[in-house]
């Protein structure tokens, strides 16, 4: 796993009337830190069932952390650590996140900051993106990064594309 990511699963309580998941708390000192990990503020977005947030482009901030949750649908999640001097320097991970993920894919993902990252949406359904960043928005701080100047790519040596996952995924 990339240095200083974190999969933290989650907790499904269900009962007859549905299900209650707790998805921050300030004790979960492993994606919360009151100085170094802070809640700043909490966005969703929903992005339609195929769709790559982009498709051709990582995402990138030099001074916030990420924390990604799924709570309808399903999203794989990239992240590639670019950061020179990282011991985990030109790793790829790839997570299947989301309630209707295979397997207990309720997790919560902890980006850091100076890592690319991405997400696209698999399965028929839309999915719906919870997130709670370090920093309020910045747009200074909203880099984008294609693909083809980085150089990630599978542990075979395959370029990462979005294409290839779906192609997998089918």
């Amino acid at each position: 796993m990339i240095h200083d990511v974190v999969l933290r699963p989650l907790r499904v309580n269900e009962d007859p009337r549905g299900i209650l998941v707790e998805t921050l708390r300030v004790d979960w000192q492993d994606v919360y830190d009151e100085v170094n990990r802070p809640f700043a503020q909490c966005y969703y977005s929903m992005t339609k069932p195929g769709v790559a947030r982009d498709e051709d482009q990582w995402h990138v901030h030099q001074h916030q952390d990420d924390r990604f949750l799924c709570i309808r649908g399903q999203l794989v999640v990239a992240i590639y650590d670019s950061r020179s001097g990282s011991p985990s320097a030109g790793r790829l991970n790839l997570f299947h996140i989301g309630p209707e993920a295979p397997g207990d894919g309720q997790f919560l993902v902890l980006i850091p900051r100076q890592t690319l990252h991405g997400f696209l949406v698999t399965g028929a359904a839309p999915g719906t993106l919870l997130n709670y960043p370090t920093r309020l928005y910045n747009p200074d701080d909203e880099g984008r990064i294609p693909f083809t100047d980085v150089g990630a790519a599978l542990p075979e040596g395959t370029p990462f594309t979005w294409q290839l996952v779906r192609d997998v995924i089918g």
